[in-house]
């Protein structure tokens, strides 16, 4: 099985959890500024936030299968969980803006996003294994750094918002610096697949 049915799919699917996120947004009584911080502000920066992060995995599924030639079974499944854990960001997303980020909230949104980066990992050597040990996408990766320091960036997170200053603000706020940490980190374009592509050529 090719690749562009998968991709297709996949991209329809993350397009419809952005716009499930966007229409989760308040719509101001008020037709000034003041107004849209009070009823939408919270609304808008963990929108923003999540919008990123599905806009990187979308960047770099696309990215990824320029160097897969095939679909199997294991992919189409391994893809699948990754769509899942991702379709559950505007739930956590809105659950969290929701509750003024209480602690429970924000933890439950960094396992949203320590699932996400799991089932990309998974995905990601899925269609390794399936390449064989000649794998062009393993050889374009490399080391994977970014994807080596994300889980614990997480981790840390999740474990901040649940046990540091439980009655307070303190762990929620480095919870979240971890969270945006991630997403910047992220954000600065990695060239890795490009130049492999460039080097070894894309799949027919």
């Amino acid at each position: 099985m090719k690749t562009s049915r998968l991709e297709a799919f996949s991209d329809g699917v993350l397009a419809i959890i952005i716009t499930i996120m966007v229409l989760e947004l308040d719509t101001p009584e008020g037709h000034d500024f003041e107004s849209l911080w009070r009823t939408t502000g919270h609304g808008l920066l963990t929108y923003l936030l999540s919008f990123v992060y599905v806009g990187i995995y979308w960047s770099n599924h696309h990215h990824m299968f320029q160097l897969a030639d095939r679909v199997t079974g294991g992919v189409l499944w391994a893809n699948l969980s990754l769509l899942f854990v991702l379709s559950l960001f505007p739930f956590t997303t809105s659950w969290m803006e929701e509750s003024d980020f209480a602690h429970t909230p924000v933890v439950v949104y960094g396992l949203n996003l320590m699932g996400a980066a799991v089932a990309y990992f998974v995905l990601q050597q899925t269609i390794i294994r399936g390449q064989g040990v000649d794998s062009r996408l393993r050889r374009a990766i490399g080391r994977d750094l970014k994807g080596r320091i994300s889980p614990p960036l997480y981790l840390t997170g999740i474990l901040c918002a649940q046990f540091v200053d439980p009655h307070g603000r303190a762990g929620v706020v480095i919870a979240l610096a971890c969270y945006v940490a991630g997403a910047l980190m992220w954000v600065v374009p990695d060239r890795r697949i490009d130049r492999a592509v460039r080097e070894l050529g894309s799949p027919d």
